[in-house]
């Protein structure tokens, strides 16, 4: 079977960045422990997706997105202060420290630290891979339709289509 929109597919991938003109190795999706997502209803990038598209079990892949094509270019005006009445009774995180942080409207996200002083906590709040390119070889381990429990859920229940819940 071929990925295409609502099929589940389970993968390998090594992730790689540039830094200083090398690639870095970031990390990886094993056979033991693969990648498993419903394709097609947004949970991965989207550029992601497409380079998958028409695929089939046993295919290697191996492409590149720009960082406007990942998490997008670092924004050097994504920072916030955090006031230090926020951390009464905690110890003040640490410089590169990642705060698990929630906004208004329950989503959650992480923010790494970038100042500590008496006032508070500075934080940036770009994804942490913001302003890189990324770079993704891997293999397609499977591919089969989704249940319509899956569909239903909007995302898939493992690799055999069970979640064990």
């Amino acid at each position: 079977m071929k990925i295409q929109p609502n099929s589940v597919v389970a993968l390998t991938y090594d992730l790689y960045t540039t830094e200083n003109g090398e690639e870095v190795f970031v990390e990886k999706a094993t056979e033991e422990q693969p990648l498993v997502f419903l394709y097609g209803v947004g949970m991965m990038l989207p550029k992601f997706e497409e380079n998958l598209t028409g695929l089939i079990a046993g295919d290697n892949y191996d492409f590149e997105l720009a960082a406007v094509d990942a998490y997008g270019e670092k924004d050097e005006n994504a920072v916030a202060e955090l006031g230090a009445e926020m951390f009464q009774g905690m110890d003040l995180p640490e410089v590169n420290s990642v705060l698990p942080l929630q906004d208004n409207h329950g989503n959650q996200f992480r923010a790494r630290v970038t100042g500590v002083s008496e006032a508070g906590v500075t934080v940036d709040l770009n994804h942490p891979m913001a302003g890189q390119d990324l770079h993704f070889k891997g293999q397609i381990l499977n591919v089969r339709e989704a249940t319509q429990e899956e569909l239903a859920h909007g995302h898939a229940h493992g690799v055999d289509g069970h979640s064990g819940h």
